[in-house]
């Protein structure tokens, strides 16, 4: 059976490719849910930093790869970009601090 908690922390080792800082940090995630009888069905929510994201396609692959590896036996991944993704309001501290915003 798999978590939130679980799901979330496995994002934090896929890091957007171009600036080398954790999804989550950045608040690209922007929900995870688990449902199905046995809570192995995960659809994660999230948006890249910007719609003409040139790695997107390879950082939507690597989230389904860590859900899978964390068990799932079904994984979906939604982009949207609505809202759209704001370092200012999104981002954690230390990735605002690694990205140069005060």
């Amino acid at each position: 059976m798999l978590t939130y908690d679980a799901v979330r922390e496995a994002l934090r080792d896929v890091y957007d490719p171009e600036l080398n800082i954790s999804m989550v940090e950045l608040g690209l995630v922007y929900g995870i849910d688990i449902e199905g009888p046995e809570k192995d069905q995960v659809t994660v929510t999230m948006t890249f930093t910007s719609p003409m994201c040139p790695v997107g396609p390879m950082f939507k692959k690597a989230v389904e790869d860590k859900v899978t590896g964390l068990g799932a036996k079904q994984i979906n991944v939604e982009i949207t970009f609505s809202p759209p993704w704001d370092p200012r309001t999104m981002a954690s501290e230390d990735a605002k601090m690694e990205l140069g915003i005060w």
